[in-house]
């Protein structure tokens, strides 16, 4: 099932446009502002992002800026009334990789969210925290010029941990974050971010992945690396 977030602060818009979007089968979040858009893309996976421009708090531009500068990289269609080229070309620099314009046929946006939902953005190319680097497209890592062993599981808690950039990633975000609807045994987690920390370790990464007790788990650069 597809899961979108819809970014819309016309509430009787956003009303329509969710109701068709759940017809068609996609599991649908909704956001006013901003601000509140930023909250719960920091709190779930996506597959799409619809994001108005005109947003009180925090406007399209700014929550699509800041979602590429932390690495995310779901795919994003703007929502806008605005059809001069240069707010268009705005939007791509930013990091959009869509562009509808309002009015809007609602068979348009699904044929829309359909297409995006199946790939990433390429928007973002890479994370980088201390001597680690982070592929995006590739699925891989590396710590200097050493590569670091990753499965999908352990790239994905990596991916989710630097996108956090050194603050707490709770156990149940890294969860929906590696294994998305699928709820794994109680250890599990444990003993993938046992297999993480090794494969950091054996490739001499200047980060470490640390734990906060009753809260999730965190990276952090190594002060006397190298």
């Amino acid at each position: 099932m597809i899961r979108v977030l819809l970014v819309e602060d016309d509430i009787g818009l956003a009303g329509n446009v969710l109701d068709y979007l759940e017809l068609e089968d996609m599991q649908c979040d909704h956001a006013s502002n901003g601000v509140a858009a930023l909250q719960l893309i920091d709190q779930h996976q996506y597959d799409v992002l619809v994001l108005d421009i005109n947003l009180p708090r925090l406007d399209g531009f700014s929550v699509c800026e800041r979602m590429r500068n932390d690495g995310n990289d779901i795919p994003v269609i703007m929502l806008t009334a605005r059809d001069q080229l240069e707010d268009k070309l705005t939007g791509f620099q930013k990091g959009a990789d869509d562009y509808l314009i309002k009015p809007f046929a609602m068979a348009e946006l699904v044929a829309r969210v359909t297409a995006l939902s199946g790939r990433r953005s390429a928007q973002v190319n890479q994370l980088v925290m201390g001597n680690v680097t982070l592929k995006i497209n590739g699925q891989e890592a590396q710590a200097g010029s050493n590569n670091i062993k990753l499965s999908p599981i352990t790239y994905a808690l990596l991916k989710k941990l630097m996108q956090a950039k050194g603050d707490v990633v709770s156990r149940e975000r890294l969860i929906e974050a590696a294994w998305k609807d699928s709820v794994p045994e109680s250890n599990v987690l444990k003993v993938h971010m046992h297999h993480l920390r090794k494969g950091l370790e054996q490739a001499k990464a200047s980060i470490s992945v640390l734990s906060k007790p009753n809260s999730g788990f965190y990276l952090a650069e190594d002060v006397d690396h190298g």
